[in-house]
C-alpha cells in the first residue's frame, strides 16, 4: 500500500510538472503559432523512445521574490530518444516557463545533456526558444551561457551540433548556435538579435520590428547564420531528420549507407550546359544528374547563392558537394562564397565526408567593395579549407576555371585526388578575351582591322591555352570526359579513394585566416 500511494505521488508531481508553465502560458504559446517544447522534442524523435531526464529540477534563485515563484523544471526539458533508430541528445527551452530564460540550474540541465552527448558520441539537437538571460539572476546566468558556449567548442568536430531557432533567441544566447554546425530557423517564429528592437531605438533612435532585425529571412539571406529556412514547425523538424540521414553520428564513424539509385532519368547531363561559354544554367541540375535518386539535400540555400553546398550520395555513401552556380555572378568566388564554402569544407573533413567539387568561375569578383570587405583574407580561408582537407577530394572542371578560382576549388595543386575535366572546360589565368587583349595589344592596335585581329588572336589564345588538354598534357587533370561519363568515374573514384590516409606534420593546430 505504501508503495502505491508513493506511486500515486510521483504521477501527481509528474502532471505538475508536465503542465510546464500553465494552460494560459500554454495557449498564449500556441497562439503564436508555435510548438510546446515537449510536442517539438515528441514530434522529432522515433516513436516512443524520448526519455527525460532532470524533470524535477528546480531553480536557487532567492533574490528579487524568485524564492516563491516555482518554475517547473527550470524552464527547459533535457533527454534522449532515437532519430532513424539511432541515439540523439536533445534539449529544448520551455517560453511557457519564465520566458524560457536561462538560470544557472537551467543552463546546468543544458550542460549535462551536452556532456552526455559528447560522451556517449551522439548528436546534440539543441531547441531555443527562450528570453535570454534570467536577470535575476545575475551573473549565474552569464556563468550558465559560458558554460554552454565552452562544450560546444569541445564538442566541435566530434559530434553534429544542430541548433532550432523556435522562438526568440537574444543578447549572448545566440553564440551558441553560432558554435554549432547547422542553424535551423521558420518563418514568422525564429528571432536572433545581439541587442533588440528597444535598445536599437534608445541608442540609436531608429525603429525597427524583430522580424527585419533578426528574423529567419534575414539570417537565411542576409547573415548566413542559418543553414535551412522553413515555412513551418514540421517542416523544419522534417528538415533536421534528413540532414541527420545523411551525416555521421560522430567523427569516428560514417553515415547511414544507402542501396544505391540511378539518378531520375529528367536530368540529361549531356544536356544541362549550354554551348555558349556565356550561357548560364543550373549546377544544381547537374548534381542531380549524376547523385543517387537525384536527391540533393542544399544547404544555406538562400544566402551566397554564387556557391552551391549540400549533400547527396553516390553508390549509397553521403557525399559534400561544392559547386560553382554560374546562374548568380557567373559563379564567381567573393567573401561570403569562401566563407560558406570553406565552413562546409572543413565540416565534411571533419566527419569523414568525401567531397565533389564542381568548377565553372572566371575567378573571384572584382571590386572595391569585395577588396575593402577582405576579399583577400575570405578567399584564403577557401585555399586553406581545401589544403587542410583530408577526406578524399574529387574535383570536376565543368566549363571555366580561371585565374586564382582554378587554384581555389580543390585544383590538384591543393591536393585533389582525381581531376576530371568535360572536353568544353577552359582552363587559363584569364578568359580569352582579355588575355588576347594585354598579350596582343601592339598587334590588335597596329592592325588595319583591329576588330578583327582581335577576334583572331582571341581564336588564337583558346586554341593554344584556354582548353582542357594543356592542363591534362602536364598532369594536372588526370582525365578529359565525356559528360555522360561522370557518374560513373565518380562512383570508382569514390570507391578508391574510401580507405585514404594521409598525415601532415606534427603540430598542435593550424592558424586558418579567420
Amino acid at each position: 500500500m505504501a508503495l502505491k500511494r508513493k506511486i500515486r505521488e510521483l504521477h501527481k508531481k509528474r502532471e505538475e510538472v508536465l503542465t510546464g508553465g500553465g494552460e494560459k502560458a500554454i495557449e498564449k504559446q500556441i497562439a503564436m503559432g508555435k510548438l510546446t517544447a515537449r510536442e517539438r522534442i515528441i514530434s522529432l524523435v522515433d516513436k516512443n523512445t524520448f526519455s527525460e531526464y532532470d524533470l524535477f529540477v528546480e531553480h536557487e534563485a532567492r533574490d528579487f521574490n524568485m524564492d516563491k515563484k516555482k518554475l517547473h523544471g527550470d524552464g527547459v526539458i533535457i533527454g534522449t530518444g532515437t532519430i532513424h533508430k539511432k541515439p540523439v541528445a536533445i534539449y529544448a527551452q520551455d517560453f511557457t516557463v519564465a520566458g524560457g530564460s536561462l538560470g544557472l540550474m537551467h543552463s546546468r540541465k543544458i550542460t549535462k545533456i551536452m556532456d552526455y552527448a559528447l560522451k556517449m558520441r551522439m548528436p546534440l539537437i539543441g531547441i531555443n526558444d527562450s528570453g535570454g538571460a534570467r536577470i535575476q539572476e545575475g551573473v549565474n546566468s552569464l556563468a550558465g551561457y559560458g558554460e554552454i558556449f565552452f562544450r560546444n567548442t569541445l564538442s566541435s568536430g566530434v559530434i553534429p551540433q544542430i541548433s532550432v531557432i523556435l522562438g526568440p533567441c537574444a543578447g549572448g544566447a545566440v553564440y551558441s548556435p553560432a558554435l554549432t554546425d547547422f542553424v535551423f530557423v521558420t518563418d514568422k517564429i525564429s528571432k536572433m538579435f545581439i541587442t533588440g528592437p528597444e535598445v536599437i531605438k534608445t541608442v540609436l533612435g531608429e525603429e525597427i520590428s524583430m522580424e527585419d532585425l533578426g528574423g529567419a529571412r534575414v539570417h537565411s539571406e542576409i547573415t548566413g547564420n542559418a543553414h535551412f529556412f522553413a515555412k513551418s514547425e514540421p517542416e523544419t523538424l522534417e528538415q533536421i531528420k534528413k540532414l541527420l540521414s545523411f551525416i555521421p553520428w560522430n567523427n569516428s564513424d560514417k553515415a547511414l549507407a544507402f542501396k544505391s539509385k540511378e539518378p531520375k532519368k529528367d536530368y540529361k547531363i549531356g544536356q544541362i550546359v549550354p554551348d555558349d561559354p556565356t550561357q548560364p544554367y543550373d549546377v544544381r541540375d547537374v548534381i542531380k544528374a549524376v547523385v543517387d535518386d537525384s536527391d540533393f539535400f542544399e544547404v544555406q540555400e538562400k544566402w551566397a547563392a554564387n556557391i552551391v553546398i549540400g549533400f547527396g550520395r553516390l553508390g549509397g555513401k553521403t557525399i559534400g558537394f561544392v559547386c560553382n552556380q554560374p546562374l548568380v555572378l557567373a559563379g564567381v568566388l567573393d567573401v561570403d562564397s569562401s566563407d560558406k564554402s570553406a565552413r562546409f569544407i572543413r565540416y565534411c573533413d571533419a566527419f569523414n565526408i568525401p567531397i565533389v567539387t564542381l568548377v565553372d568561375l572566371p575567378g573571384y569578383l572584382p571590386g572595391v567593395d569585395q577588396e575593402h570587405a577582405g576579399v583577400i583574407r575570405h578567399g584564403a580561408k577557401l585555399l586553406y579549407s581545401y589544403s587542410e582537407a583530408t577526406v578524399p577530394k574529387i574535383t570536376l572542371i565543368i566549363r571555366k576555371a580561371y585565374g586564382g578560382g582554378y587554384i581555389a576549388m580543390s585544383s590538384r595543386h591543393l591536393r585533389a585526388d582525381f581531376v576530371f575535366a568535360w572536353p568544353g572546360a577552359e582552363i587559363a589565368v584569364m578568359g580569352p578575351e582579355g588575355a588576347a587583349n594585354i598579350i596582343f595589344r601592339k598587334e590588335i592596335n597596329e592592325a588595319e582591322d583591329p576588330e578583327k585581329m582581335r577576334q583572331k588572336k582571341i581564336k588564337e589564345y583558346k586554341a593554344k591555352f584556354s582548353n582542357p588538354y594543356v592542363a591534362a598534357a602536364k598532369g594536372y587533370i588526370d582525365a578529359v570526359i565525356e559528360p555522360e561519363e561522370t557518374r560513373k568515374l565518380l562512383l570508382h573514384a569514390i570507391d578508391v579513394s574510401d580507405n585514404k590516409a594521409i598525415s601532415g606534420p606534427r603540430k598542435k593546430h593550424g592558424i586558418p585566416p579567420f
